[in-house]
């Protein structure tokens, strides 16, 4: 299993700490984060940031995020080509494209439209920087884009498969109730678990999601098992919302602890 560290589970770290991190816990990479209330990479410089990355055996998995992507507008365009450019330059290799998720323009017809507008629009800015926007459905109900399947038809139409993959999120294949796997079309994987008992699932929230474990209620293990053996064979990156978790003092030994849980689920289900 290729594990990696989103910026968001240990968003109080420094940058420099969160690679340190990551290393440590023996990440193939890291996705780093422009929502944290604070400046991307700390306000280093894109292409130092890269090369403190490389220098600690990390890939630069992604750079997030451009909210309400699907929301086209000449503001959503400014935003895509920034964040395209400080993954240029730091060397990262996709950055992420988040649906508006508050309710609004979640009718059928009009929330494909919106999709394939800002996909279509998006796409020569990708070809022209030889990058990967992964694109992440939002389970929940509020959210106007929640199927993979959806997504998936509007990439292909657009004959884009080689410039947008979607994010598998556990939780939010969960929320969305399930459906298919497209491992093909899959950039990468987002882990979190849930485990309080008295949530019902459309009451689950980001400030829920924890760390996995025996107590999880969102099939993470049979949702990863699945995606493996469908021919997935990517980064499997941790991303915890829940306070509890930002607030870890040694956020190493419960990551580490958690890694190991699930790769040994993994191996005892292939058994």
């Amino acid at each position: 299993m290729k594990t990696a560290l989103n910026q968001m589970t240990v968003r109080r770290l420094g940058y420099v700490p969160f690679l340190d991190l990551a290393q440590k816990l023996g990440c193939t990479g890291v996705e780093v984060r422009n929502d944290l209330g604070r400046p991307l990479f700390d306000g280093i410089d894109p292409a130092e940031a890269g090369r403190m990355a490389r220098d600690r055996g990390l890939r630069l998995l992604g750079m997030s995020e451009v909210y309400a992507f699907n929301s086209w507008s000449d503001d959503i365009r400014l935003k895509v080509e920034t964040i395209i450019a400080a993954a240029k330059a730091s060397g990262a290799e996709t950055i992420s494209l988040i649906p508006r998720n508050d309710g609004t323009q979640t009718g059928n017809g009009e929330r494909q439209a919106n999709l394939r507008i800002a996909l279509k629009e998006i796409l020569p800015m990708l070809e022209a920087a030889d990058m990967v926007g992964l694109v992440e459905p939002l389970g929940f109900g509020r959210s106007s884009l929640r199927s993979k399947e959806e997504l998936v038809g509007v990439i292909e139409a657009l004959d884009a498969v080689g410039r947008y993959k979607l994010v598998h999120d556990t939780f939010h294949h969960t929320l969305a109730s399930g459906g298919p796997f497209f491992a093909a079309h899959t950039g990468i994987v987002h882990i979190s678990g849930v485990v309080d008992p008295s949530l019902s699932v459309d009451q689950m929230e980001d400030e829920h999601r924890v760390l996995v474990d025996e107590h999880d209620r969102l099939g993470n293990i049979d949702q990863i098992k699945a995606l493996f053996a469908a021919g997935y064979d990517g980064a499997i990156s941790y991303e915890c919302f829940a306070p509890e978790i930002h607030e870890m003092t040694d956020p190493y030994t419960g990551l580490k602890r958690s890694f190991d849980f699930i790769a040994s689920e993994l191996q005892a289900k292939a058994a």
